[in-house]
């Protein structure tokens, strides 16, 4: 973990999850598709009858667990504050959106579609420039590339986004879902999420988070 910046590291890693949740309910609200993991979890959100959020912190903390017992190289303070508050946020996030957005057309739909890609990039960019741990979905990919050598992370990673989507999408049908429904929540913004995000991370990460960690007077 880095020790420099220790304070600025945190606020931007807060920052990131924050933004990151809130893209996450404008993707609920789009309903043309999240991201992978987030697919697995709307799968499993259709099944188990508890709230989201609740669901979350949970899923997630039975994964911790595997990355504790596996490598825990990876988990840092940023981990915590993904597993106890992205769940909670998409939560209020989605649920005040609903509120407002009522019924919205495919233009709103695909608007907040663009609008979510967006924010998730800002935020993602902010918490990986904090480099204080990774999410406990994204440090098993890496425990199985780097410390199991089982493969190359890109190609771990593709395997295991497709598993998510796969199992979201058979607990959505388990828990009653159509499958006309099956790309509101595995659809265009997951194939967006899972090839097209990382030029605009980049983006974000040289002209906006990396600068914010540098710059000492912020």
């Amino acid at each position: 973990m880095k020790r420099d910046n220790i304070g600025k590291r945190i606020a931007m890693s807060l920052f990131g999850v924050i933004i990151c949740a809130i893209s996450v309910g404008i993707f609920k609200i789009a309903a043309l598709g999240v991201d992978p993991f987030q697919s697995f979890m709307a799968g499993l959100d259709a099944v188990v009858p508890i709230k989201f959020g609740t669901l979350y912190v949970i899923t997630n903390a039975v994964l911790l667990l595997f990355a504790l017992v596996f490598d825990r190289h990876y988990i840092g303070i940023a981990t915590f504050i993904n597993l106890f508050l992205l769940g909670y946020i998409t939560q209020f996030t989605y649920e005040f959106l609903q509120t407002v957005i009522v019924n919205p057309s495919i233009v709103i739909r695909i608007i907040c579609l663009v609008v979510g890609v967006v924010i998730i990039c800002f935020g993602s960019a902010f918490y990986m420039t904090a480099d204080l741990g990774v999410s406990t979905y994204d440090a098993i990919a890496l425990i199985i590339c780097n410390t199991w050598k089982k493969g190359k992370f890109q190609y771990v990673r593709i395997i295991t986004d497709v598993i998510c989507v796969i199992l979201g999408c058979v607990l959505f049908l388990i828990a009653g879902g159509k499958v006309s429904q099956i790309p509101t929540i595995a659809g265009i913004g997951t194939i967006i999420t899972a090839f097209f995000m990382g030029p605009l991370i980049e983006f974000f990460n040289v002209h906006i988070a990396r600068p914010v960690l540098k710059d000492k007077d912020i």
